[in-house]
């Protein structure tokens, strides 16, 4: 597969692209992947270690693929869509540690395409690794459909810090189903950013701790449209002694409906977790529906939860107001603070890109 094919990409496109944190200059990436519908435009690594290809590519060259494709549904008892065409499939080896993030795309272009993938990410033992998921859409995609079913398998010491970003258009339907399987001593880190339009997304990830020492993060930056429905959660089986598990919200409505869904469940004693929500409404017509759940089959468990939902205070705008800015920009100072890309889990380099896409979409959105 050839970079050539990203030449008759409309300046547009990519310009979407971009705002979906893809470096396609891939000067600071170390493997990339895109696929524009049902068609895999771009597939390559540039480092050892990093393997990266389609998923059917995959399953018919590693047997193990396919022992691993579907199993983290299987453990779960859950069914999962079979009807998919793409996706990715993403292996780091053993005991590597890849500096540079790993980056994929999921593109939707035609008029009404239903995109429909799934994804493997294998993380041998002791590997470590960023990997940044851009989803977009063109001007042309109208009325299109996103499903993505990607799952996880973090190996005994491995370290996975995934940040998916969504930059959809007003009437795009998204559904991403996700299992991660998580082993002794691992970690899984999932941030999660949506600041665009969106017609409606339906997404509650799951990462079981099925290892000793095991800790999962989840971590959300959501900024709801006027007609969007975010419908968005996370949840963390704790099936291991000595796991931790996070889950922090932050959902600024402008007109939208945000239902901010967090569930973390214990299965084993000496576990700690926690749980945060927190959302500003900004509209009359703005709605955040904030539901905790926790649920524990032990005492000897440190499970907490918090959730706080209101509107600007009158007094910040009115001192911004009196340093010299607008209503419309106190207010939108005041909302880059409260979506504080600190909340992400992210190294410094990851966290200038994200910042810089905030810092564009917010300005567009006052």
């Amino acid at each position: 597969m050839s970079r050539k094919e990203l030449d008759n990409f409309e300046p547009a496109d990519k310009e979407v692209i971009a705002s979906a944190g893809i470096d396609l200059e891939e000067k600071m990436r170390s493997a990339s992947f895109l696929q524009q519908d049902a068609q895999t435009c771009f597939s390559r690594s540039l480092i050892d270690g990093v393997e990266i290809l389609r998923i059917e590519d995959a399953l018919k060259e590693y047997p193990e693929a396919e022992e691993y494709y579907g199993s983290s549904f299987k453990l779960l008892g859950r069914e999962y869509p079979q009807d998919t065409e793409g996706g990715y499939f993403i292996r780091v080896k053993k005991g590597k540690t890849i500096e540079l993030p790993i980056q994929a795309c999921l593109f939707l272009k035609a008029e009404g395409f239903k995109q429909r993938v799934h994804n493997l990410i294998i993380i041998e033992e002791g590997a470590k690794v960023h990997l940044i998921t851009g989803c977009s859409a063109a001007k042309s995609a109208d009325e299109g459909f996103h499903l993505g079913i990607s799952e996880f398998f973090i190996h005994k010491g491995g370290y996975l810090n995934f940040t998916m970003i969504h930059s959809w258009k007003e009437d795009i339907s998204v559904k991403p189903i996700s299992i991660a399987l998580v082993e002794e001593r691992a970690t899984f880190v999932s941030n999660y950013v949506c600041l665009r339009p969106v017609r409606d997304i339906t997404m509650y990830p799951t990462a079981v701790l099925q290892g000793e020492a095991s800790r999962a993060s989840f971590n959300s930056l959501i900024l709801s449209h006027p007609g969007s429905l975010q419908d968005i959660g996370s949840r963390v089986i704790l099936r291991a002694k000595n796991t931790q598990a996070e889950i922090i919200a932050r959902a600024v409505s402008l007109g939208g409906k945000v239902i901010s869904r967090g569930h973390l469940k214990a299965e084993s004693k000496d576990v700690k977790a926690h749980l945060e929500c927190r959302g500003l409404i900004l509209s009359e017509k703005g709605i955040i529906h904030a539901i905790p759940e926790m649920e524990s089959e032990y005492r000897d468990v440190d499970m907490s939860h918090e959730a706080a939902i209101g509107k600007i205070n009158k007094d910040e705008i009115e001192y911004l107001m009196s340093r010299g800015l607008s209503a419309t920009e106190a207010q939108s100072i005041i909302v880059r603070g409260f979506m504080d890309v600190n909340v992400l889990a992210l190294p410094e380099m990851l966290k200038k890109e994200i910042a810089h896409l905030e810092e564009n979409t917010l300005g567009k959105s006052f």
